[in-house]
């Protein structure tokens, strides 16, 4: 196994953790996804327009006539992306569908506060940092994530034609794509730290969308039976699936994630310069989701972000970021509190509550293009340069 300069520390001490799960995640730091990638080097030797249409097209139609021109690696994607695996069973979505939409709000704080800024202290960071897309279209990137969330729990959203599913391999194209402008880049080094947007990555980055998700969720008052747990891995592992995740690093249950999370982290390098800038970045663009205007107000809102992110990752990860040093001591405690007040006043007063509705609140910080679903794919590997997408 050749093992990536800046990983070879880790997996040392991922080898005495579980050599098993050790080795595993290494060996993914190099490994891309064979079947997309092909298809978005095809594409290439077509002009934007064709390549798009061919990818629109493949996404609305089954009938894989539409697409006769295209590449035959084009054809053989979809026929992956649409091969659903035995496990999965969309009625056994529905209880975590349900758990979701009941506190999307404390949700979406785990997702920003907890996380992203964990995805964010690995090398994941190196490929968003280089980029630029969170620094250039930050809000738009969050927006886009949160839209992503939103429509894989939506009741039928991952179904062939929901737009759960549809967003889930739009990803997966962006992935490749990205990979492919990466690593055909002077500011890329695969011998030092492997494959962009490896398997490697996106198998810890599905392990923390659901499993760590779960308990940030807890640490922030949040409720899930069993059967909603189960049922919210079940979603993203699907989602995982059509991400184009290897299936060898594809959880198969919330303990299995956990463990996938924890070896991976020992294997990754410390946090980077990347990583810090990043984390920064995140926790500043957040306020920028919300109506207030005034820069202070702003200020107010992220630094208090900014405090439950620490409460929630850890000192020792916050110093690492380099997070304003200060007490997390009772921070989430008073968060659960405002937290359960604020359900109180909105059961005993149905207008505020419809004032405050979470359905209303987590559409308003979803990306929802006039066109509806794009598919478009970056054509430079650097945000402010690239074409929209």
């Amino acid at each position: 196994m050749k093992v990536p300069t800046e990983y070879k520390d880790g997996y040392e001490a991922g080898l005495k953790a579980n050599p098993e799960l050790a080795t595993k995640y290494v060996a993914h730091t190099t490994v891309g996804d064979p079947v997309a990638d092909e298809m978005v080097r095809d594409l290439e030797h077509f002009d934007k327009q064709d390549s798009e249409r061919f990818i629109h097209l493949g996404m609305e139609s089954q009938d894989r006539s539409v697409i006769a021109e295209a590449p035959n690696s084009v054809r053989r994607f979809f026929d992956a992306c649409e091969a659903t695996p035995d496990w999965v069973d969309l009625d056994s979505f529905h209880p975590g569908s349900r758990m979701f939409f009941r506190q999307p709000h404390l949700i979406l704080a785990g997702m920003v506060g907890g996380v992203l800024v964990e995805g964010f202290a690995t090398n994941i960071a190196k490929s968003f940092f280089l980029t630029g897309r969170l620094r250039d279209k930050g809000k738009r990137r969050l927006m886009q994530n949160n839209r992503h969330m939103l429509e894989i729990f939506w009741p039928g959203g991952m179904e062939r034609f929901g737009d759960g599913w549809r967003l889930s391999v739009r990803i997966r194209i962006v992935h490749a794509r990205i990979r492919m402008l990466l690593e055909s880049s002077d500011e890329w080094d695969v011998e030092e730290i492997g494959t962009p947007l490896s398997g490697a990555h996106l198998g810890l980055a599905l392990a923390s969308f659901s499993a760590r998700l779960l308990v940030h969720l807890r640490s922030l008052g949040g409720s899930a039976s069993q059967e909603e747990r189960d049922s919210f891995m079940a979603v993203w592992r699907y989602s995982g699936f059509l991400m184009g995740i290897p299936e060898t690093v594809l959880y198969e249950s919330e303990q299995d994630a956990l463990e996938f999370f924890r070896i991976g982290r020992i294997c990754e390098p410390p946090p980077s310069l990347e990583s810090i800038v990043l984390a920064s970045s995140l926790v500043n663009s957040a306020p920028l989701l919300t109506p207030l205007k005034d820069i202070e107000k702003r200020r107010e809102l992220a630094d208090y972000i900014g405090q439950i992110s620490r409460a929630l990752i850890g000192d020792e990860m916050a110093d690492e970021l380099k997070f304003p040093e200060r007490s997390g001591f009772g921070i989430l405690l008073k968060f659960r509190v405002l937290n359960r007040i604020d359900t109180v006043l909105n059961h005993l007063n149905p207008a505020r509550a419809k004032a405050n509705n979470n359905m209303r609140t987590i559409l308003s910080v979803s990306m929802y293009d006039e066109s509806g679903i794009n598919y478009r794919i970056p054509d430079n590997v650097h945000s402010e340069k690239s074409s929209d997408w």
